[in-house]
């Protein structure tokens, strides 16, 4: 099996999103889709292997969030089955609720960040159970249920079917094993509603535990030192918890934390030499004031319960 990473030049932005195509014996498989405002960019990154959407008869989604699933009803249209959480398939099904909900938050800039976002009819939609393997093109993918990110979060393992070669398992992350550009940190992307640092930690363990090594991170590419990374990872999500506590026990307004968190994000990727293009690749894939409201959130959960 072949990998290709595909950068999706998101807001004509490297590195911030990609999504994956594998090249099984008997195929091709999707992994991720990105945004429907980048749907272009990734037809051209198709033709220019000789692919086209059509080519594709099963994807792959992490979680339904618009920068890895709002596409999905692209490859639906063209024959493709798309398999999705339980929890995701619903909004997939009919993304009006979804989608309106983002509209809030992105306000006029929702169209040209996102794109369109379209039902799927529920015959092309398929949630696996957990632990479920799926056999496509080949390939052997195993959904294995992730939260702590999202609560309809699938972390896909890939490996070849019996017989078909002696490949490595690899593992296809999502955001539930962070974001890390090139050199930088590894940062916990933590937009709300559903970010739940305990069950992020017990997602963390089960990664450690598979026998993949080789992560594929959607933010962005392949990282060979699983443990290493999510090592990393754990220290921060808990630096960045601990960083809001009392920002949501003195109920300081979202708005006035913002830039407070934004100057501490930057302190920590300059400590990385990351440098303001590097700083702005982060930005672009795991924007500040969204980890703001979701710790808020997921902080005065506990506090009110």
């Amino acid at each position: 099996m072949k990998i290709h990473v595909v950068d999706l030049g998101f807001q004509q932005i490297g590195c911030a999103i990609a999504v994956f195509v594998v090249e099984g014996p008997d195929g091709l498989v999707l992994i991720e889709t990105g945004p429907a405002s980048a749907l272009d960019h990734l037809k051209s990154a198709l033709r220019d292997k000789g692919w086209n959407l059509a080519d594709f008869r099963h994807v792959f989604l992490s979680h339904i969030h618009f920068d890895h699933a709002g596409a999905a009803w692209a490859f639906a249209e063209t024959g493709a089955n798309i398999y999705v959480h339980p929890k995701g398939l619903p909004h997939l099904a009919s993304p009006e609720k979804l989608y309106q909900s983002a509209r809030m938050i992105y306000k006029d800039r929702m169209d040209s960040l996102w794109g369109p976002m379209h039902p799927i009819p529920v015959s092309r939609l398929y949630a696996p159970s957990h632990g479920e393997v799926i056999e496509a093109c080949g390939l052997r993918l195993t959904a294995w249920y992730t939260p702590g990110h999202a609560v309809h979060h699938v972390a896909w393992e890939l490996s070849p079917m019996h017989g078909k070669g002696a490949e490595a398992p690899v593992l296809f992350t999502g955001d539930v094993a962070g974001v890390k550009i090139g050199d930088g940190p590894v940062a916990p992307p933590c937009p709300p509603p559903d970010i739940n640092i305990e069950d992020w930690q017990e997602s963390i363990r089960l990664m450690r535990k598979l026998p993949s090594n080789t992560l594929y991170l959607t933010h962005f590419g392949r990282i060979d030192q699983k443990q290493k990374h999510l090592d990393e990872l754990e220290q921060r999500l808990l630096a960045w918890a601990a960083w809001m506590k009392p920002h949501a026990e003195q109920q300081t307004p979202p708005d006035a934390v913002v830039p407070l968190f934004e100057s501490f994000v930057a302190a920590e990727l300059a400590e990385t030499a990351v440098d303001e293009a590097g700083r702005l690749k982060y930005e672009t894939a795991n924007p500040a004031f969204m980890s703001v409201a979701g710790l808020l959130r997921y902080w005065n959960k506990k506090i009110t319960h």
